[in-house]
């Protein structure tokens, strides 16, 4: 990774910065830096102060944290595109996770004051701002949902297919975007309940796996296999109990 990056052709690229003109790309241009980070590198440690987010532009990020058993919970994988660390940006409060390389990577870390002051000056990037913030909850919500009311094969297939070109519709191929041990963890699944799940879709013929490259064999059969939707709440009461007297 020696090749220089064109700070201000990334930002005019990303969807968060397209809008803006070329003076407010080359403002923002100018409070960049580019970071290169090693495999296992760690970018920041929780607690630690953010005076900007961070872009990245190749390899892939995890933010996770540790209990005080040492054992790592992974909650997000960030690859190239994606960006992290707005709401500390914003808060101003500590990281609550650490950042590390999980491959060799490059970032782009973006100072607040070049964001502060495209804010000011255009209502419409404060709009984005807010909407990847908004899309960032969203995500947290719908883990929250897939842990409690989704077994652990739905929230294994349910992460295949958000890797998955699933507008093809047929046979699909790609790479997990990290260790079987990192996807565990992600998923809120030890390393061996993840192993045996790949197996069993394996078994079934939906799947192929070698290493960390995945074959689907049709969409459309892992979808059906993918029976998200829980068990709608009671919310009615049974017909046997109407009418039935309250005990004193």
């Amino acid at each position: 990774m020696n090749q220089k990056i064109n700070i201000g052709a990334v930002l005019a690229n990303l969807p968060l910065f397209q809008q803006l003109r070329d003076s407010e790309i080359a403002s923002l241009a100018v409070g960049t830096r580019e970071i290169e980070l090693s495999k296992g590198q760690v970018l920041f440690q929780k607690g630690a102060q953010l005076n900007g987010f961070y872009v990245a532009v190749q390899g892939q990020i995890k933010l996770a944290f540790c209990s005080p058993q040492g054992s790592e919970k992974v909650l997000s994988i960030v690859g190239p595109g994606q960006s992290f660390g707005e709401a500390v940006m914003f808060m101003e409060i500590p990281a609550p996770v650490l950042a590390q390389a999980l491959e060799d990577s490059r970032l782009l870390f973006i100072a607040k004051q070049g964001i502060f002051s495209a804010i000011d000056h255009d209502p419409a990037f404060a709009r984005r701002m807010l909407a990847g913030l908004s899309m960032r909850l969203h995500g947290l919500i719908q883990d929250v949902e897939d842990y409690s009311l989704h077994s652990s094969t739905q929230r294994v297939i349910g992460f295949l297919l958000q890797l998955a070109d699933t507008s093809r519709g047929g046979r699909v191929e790609f790479e997990l975007p990290a260790s079987k041990h990192v996807i565990a963890s992600r998923l809120s699944l030890t390393p061996e309940t993840l192993s045996r799940i790949l197996h069993h879709l394996s078994d079934s013929g939906l799947i192929g796996v070698k290493g960390r490259r995945i074959t689907v064999a049709e969409v459309a059969r892992l979808k059906q296999f993918d029976d998200r939707a829980p068990m709608p709440c009671a919310t009615e009461v049974p017909t046997s109990a109407r009418g039935a007297r309250t005990p004193p």
